[in-house]
């Protein structure tokens, strides 16, 4: 008995990939021709430091370049993407724009207000709204996690990384 659901990773004999499906390879190899790229002018100070402030980007831009060259090749060799016999998705239905709205303007809501009320807050409005959106009933459950969420991430950034997040009026609380 196979562990796959039908049509999962089977290839169809003749059939070659489209234009299309060499979109994803060719956005990652964008993607690392640009970081690589990007990474060349970075300034490597004066530290003696055999690893640089270029090692990271310069690793980023290598994996992409090599993902993408792993996915065109997948591709070719496999004839391009099979859909699966499992897949429960309706492909007749439309999109559901009021769905797509309230999460576009949950995410507006966090660039309009991440300033004035902090990332707390907006990640906490971010997190909320988005799982109302999908339909999480009631709304307080996702309004603790986004708020759990927020100060997690605010204190991560603030403290152990030493980034600026703002805080908003958290920051008596939450310090400068």
């Amino acid at each position: 008995m196979s562990e796959h659901p039908p049509g999962a990773g089977e290839t169809v004999p003749g059939r070659r990939a489209g234009p299309a499906e060499f979109a994803v390879p060719a956005g990652l190899l964008v993607l690392g021709v640009v970081t690589v790229w990007q990474a060349r002018g970075i300034a490597s100070g004066a530290s003696g430091a055999a690893i640089g402030p270029r090692v990271f980007p310069y690793a980023v831009g290598v994996l992409l370049l090599f993902c993408a060259v792993v996915a065109a090749i997948a591709l070719v060799r496999q004839g391009g993407a099979v859909a699966e016999a499992g897949e429960d998705v309706d492909s007749q239905a439309g999109t559901d724009w009021p769905t797509v709205g309230r999460l576009a303007a949950a995410f507006l809501a966090l660039v309009v207000l991440v300033e004035p009320l902090g990332w707390p807050i907006g990640a906490m409005l971010l997190f909320g709204g988005t799982a109302w959106a999908l339909g999480a009933r009631p709304i307080t459950r996702p309004l603790v996690i986004g708020a759990v969420l927020g100060l997690a991430t605010h204190l991560l950034f603030t403290r152990f990384l030493g980034l600026y997040l703002p805080a908003g009026p958290l920051e008596v609380v939450l310090g400068g």
